[in-house]
C-alpha cells in the first residue's frame, strides 16, 4: 500500500479527534485551528509545516518526523518530543503552551522558544546549543547534564539551572535572572 503524500495544503478548523488525519507525509502544509488532542501521529512525516492555534496536547509522536516545523500559539501539553525521529529534527515555538513536555536527550541546537510556557519541561541531557528562550517561563523545568552553550536566557524567567551539572559556556543571562543559577545554594539575593 502506497504511503499518502500531501503537499501545499491548508487544513482549517479540522477536528482530527473525530476524523483521523491520514497517515503519511505532509510537506509545506498549514494546520490552522485544528484539534489533534490525544491523537496518534506516530510514524507520520511533517516537513516544512506550520501549526497555528492547534491543540496537540498528549499527541503520540513515536518515530514521527518533524523537520523545519513551526508551532504558533499552540496548546501542546505533555508532548513527548523525545520519542520523535531525531533525524533532521528542527522546531520553532512561538506563543505556545508546552508545559509537562519532554525533550530528553534531544539534539535540538539553535531551537527558538519565543514567549512560550515551558513549565515542568524535561531538558535532561538535551543539546540546546545556541537555542533562544525569549520571554519564556521555565518554572520547574529540568536542566541536568544539558548542553546550554551559547543559549540565550536573557528574557527567560523562573529557571533554575545548576552550572555544575550543565554546560553553560558563553550562555547569556540578564543580571536580574542570574539568581536562577544559584538556586541550589538556597541563598537570598537582594536586587
Amino acid at each position: 500500500m502506497a504511503e499518502t503524500y500531501l503537499t501545499d495544503l491548508t487544513f482549517d478548523k479540522s477536528d482530527f479527534t473525530v476524523d483521523t488525519l491520514e497517515k503519511g507525509e505532509y510537506e509545506n502544509c498549514v494546520f490552522s485551528n485544528c484539534n489533534f488532542a490525544n491523537s496518534n501521529l506516530s510514524e507520520f512525516k511533517f516537513i516544512d509545516c506550520t501549526f497555528r492555534n492547534c491543540d496537540l496536547s498528549l499527541v503520540k509522536l513515536n518515530k514521527t518526523t518533524l523537520q523545519d516545523i513551526q508551532f504558533e500559539n499552540c496548546k501542546m501539553l505533555g508532548m513527548r518530543f523525545d520519542t520523535c525521529n531525531p533525524f533532521g529534527l528542527a522546531l520553532l515555538f512561538e506563543g505556545c503552551q508546552l508545559n509537562h513536555s519532554s525533550f530528553y536527550k534531544l539534539k535540538i541546537a539553535k531551537t527558538r522558544f519565543l514567549n512560550t510556557q515551558l513549565v515542568e519541561c524535561d531538558f535532561t541531557e538535551s543539546d540546546l546549543t545556541g537555542s533562544i528562550f525569549t520571554g519564556c517561563n521555565l518554572s520547574q523545568a529540568v536542566f541536568d547534564h544539558s548542553n546550554l552553550q551559547k543559549a540565550d536566557f536573557r528574557t527567560a524567567v523562573n529557571f533554575s539551572i545548576d552550572p555544575e551539572s550543565n554546560q553553560l559556556k558563553k550562555a547569556k543571562f540578564s543580571l536580574v535572572s542570574v539568581s536562577g543559577l544559584l538556586d541550589k545554594y538556597d541563598i537570598e539575593i537582594d536586587v
